[in-house]
């Protein structure tokens, strides 16, 4: 089925879990669509099926704590970034709940964290002004990079080359064969003092980067001239929260949460909002993705895992 906004507009909740006491910080979808898997500031990693629409498993980081997590390739491994303790960056077997690799290295808190569509490279972006570069076989860091400020970044669908948002006023493309040269690009948007960037996505034509704010608008540009294509606005965020925006699967649709517990839809090719969706979320929506194989998106507030489906047509 191809995605209308008409389609868009007849999502509704089909299932909602309550399996944590806590804020859900991050979530991802498995690259086959078939799990999903959060990770909650209660130091839970909950693992979901998404066919079957349950709770699979929890596994606990205590000790660590669990922030921002990623699938690898390998469906039953994630990379995850700690919140007590260190910075480390751990390497996890969910199969038997046991560490395969430990990435130090950033001295303050991971705020970024991405994995390569086609290899075991993965980056990270830090607090501490840096963002490294990792291959999941060896725990040394294989590229450094020292910035101005706080960096958002994400890899291109094909792995070529990685996006760093710096400062909040620009984005940068790396080549990954040759980064230590500096980037290839640099895009310098108009800075806004009222907010800071939050997060920084590809759309997987790779046509178009999606920049979150921790405002109440969202940036759309283009990933090669770095043209602002649209601005959206229109939702709550009156208290500075990191709310998740992602793009549809066929790169057409731009989706983000907001603190009323509404999802904003926009149409990115003419820049309009094509569906309001509410999910009766209790607080603000921190995390927002689309299922990349199945019709089936999934939302989350404090405690609260929301996965929504299609409703019957009429």
């Amino acid at each position: 089925m191809k995605l209308t906004d008409n389609v868009l507009r007849s999502f509704r909740v089909a299932k909602v879990f309550r399996e944590n006491s806590d804020k859900i910080n991050c979530f991802d979808f498995s690259p086959n669509g078939e799990t999903v898997i959060s990770s909650s500031d209660d130091d839970s990693i909950v693992l979901y099926d998404c066919q079957e629409g349950k709770p699979k498993r929890t596994l606990y980081s205590k000790k660590y704590g669990v922030d921002l997590i990623r699938y690898t390739h390998a469906a039953n491994t994630v990379v995850y970034s700690s919140n007590k303790i260190d910075d480390t960056i751990r390497y996890l077997s969910l199969h038997d709940n046991k560490y395969i690799r430990y990435f130090p290295g950033h001295t303050k808190r991971v705020v970024a964290l991405s994995m390569s569509p086609v290899d075991d490279t993965f980056i990270s972006g830090s607090l501490d002004k840096t963002i490294r570069l990792w291959d999941l076989r060896s725990p040394n860091c294989q590229g450094l990079m020292h910035l101005q400020g706080k960096p958002v970044c994400s890899f291109d669908p094909e792995g070529l080359i990685f996006a760093a948002g710096v400062n909040s006023e620009m984005v940068k493309l790396y080549d990954l064969r040759s980064f230590d040269k500096g980037p290839f690009a640099t895009f310098k948007m108009q800075y806004d003092r009222t907010c800071e960037w939050t997060g920084l996505k590809f759309s997987n034509d790779g046509k178009l980067i999606l920049i979150s704010t921790n405002g109440s608008f969202i940036r759309l540009i283009d990933a090669f001239k770095g043209a602002v294509l649209h601005t959206f606005g229109g939702y709550n965020n009156s208290k500075a929260v990191t709310l998740e925006a992602s793009f549809t699967p066929d790169s057409q649709f731009i989706m983000i949460g907001s603190e009323d517990g509404k999802i904003h839809v926009w149409n990115g090719e003419s820049g309009m909002k094509v569906a309001v969706l509410d999910g009766r979320h209790t607080g603000p929506i921190t995390c927002l993705q689309f299922n990349p194989k199945f019709m089936t998106f999934a939302s989350a507030c404090s405690n609260m895992v929301r996965k929504w489906a299609l409703t019957s047509s009429e």
